[in-house]
């Protein structure tokens, strides 16, 4: 199993005590994979890879670190349904470094809370899927719509990883289901539990929140006894960077996860 944060270039982590004092950002990730064996790629949601850029990436971090790289919004929240094809086959060829490499956890396939269970964006869906076939795939829902038998056995079917999302407990948020679809890979995202900051609509406020020692502890009984028995391996990212929150959690979910018999 790998563990680590969504993102790790925030300039407030340097405050925060994460990284030592004149760290400027084109020398947080090697610091950050010092810490840690994975990470996320939040810029690939704003803007496509690329290769060049992905394959500087990969020279900086040592032999078996993990990059999941989020779909570029293209293709999840701004889909061109002329041209989405063509953004697909562009974010392949700005990740086959990490293909290449060994160093692609997988495609992390964020769907916005708009993105509802309609027949046409289920067939946007498996169509996105089709394309991306061949690299591991996640994919995290935002919309309870989603929360259906017929969802998770076609998952199975196809070997995609259902995220199983931790954060506020609101009605119009897709629910924390402790899910395995994905022989292969567990997938768990921590955004925190602020439903104050989240109704917010400010990101900054949503994902500000620092889990406390019970609720590791909670998560890890559940990634011991129930994700992780059910596949080959897991990836656990805290999402709740502000104030370097993220990074604190994950160290203590892992030291915990290393005493856990």
């Amino acid at each position: 199993m790998c563990a680590g944060t969504s993102g790790y270039s925030y300039a407030e982590w340097v405050d925060a005590g994460v990284y030592p004092a004149g760290t400027h950002a084109a020398g947080m990730l090697p610091a950050y994979a010092g810490m840690f064996k994975a990470t996320e790629l939040n810029y690939t949601w704003y803007q496509m890879p690329k290769a060049r850029s992905l394959a500087r990436m990969a020279a900086q971090v040592p032999e078996g670190f993990k990059f999941s790289v989020k779909l570029t919004r293209t293709m999840t929240h701004e889909v061109d349904k002329t041209g989405w094809i063509r953004e697909v086959l562009m974010f392949r060829q700005g990740i086959a470094p990490l293909e290449t490499t060994d160093r692609l956890l997988c495609v992390l396939v964020q769907l916005p809370p708009y993105f509802t269970r309609t027949p046409e964006r289920r067939i946007y869906l498996a169509a996105l899927l089709d394309e991306l076939a061949g690299l591991p795939v996640a994919v995290e829902f935002r919309h309870p719509s989603w929360v259906h038998d017929k969802v998770f056995y076609e998952f199975e079917r196809r070997a995609i990883t259902l995220v199983t999302v931790d954060g506020p407990d609101l009605p119009s948020l897709f629910p924390r289901l402790d899910i395995v679809t994905n022989r292969r890979l567990f997938y768990l995202r921590l955004h925190g539990r602020n439903s104050q900051g989240w109704r917010s609509g400010n990101m900054q406020k949503q994902f500000d929140y620092n889990y406390s020692e019970s609720e590791l502890k909670a998560l890890a009984e559940t990634i011991c006894n129930t994700l992780g028995p059910a596949a080959d391996t897991g990836a656990v990212f805290f999402n709740n960077h502000v104030r370097g929150q993220a990074p604190n959690n994950c160290r203590r979910l892992l030291n915990i996860l290393g005493a856990h018999p």
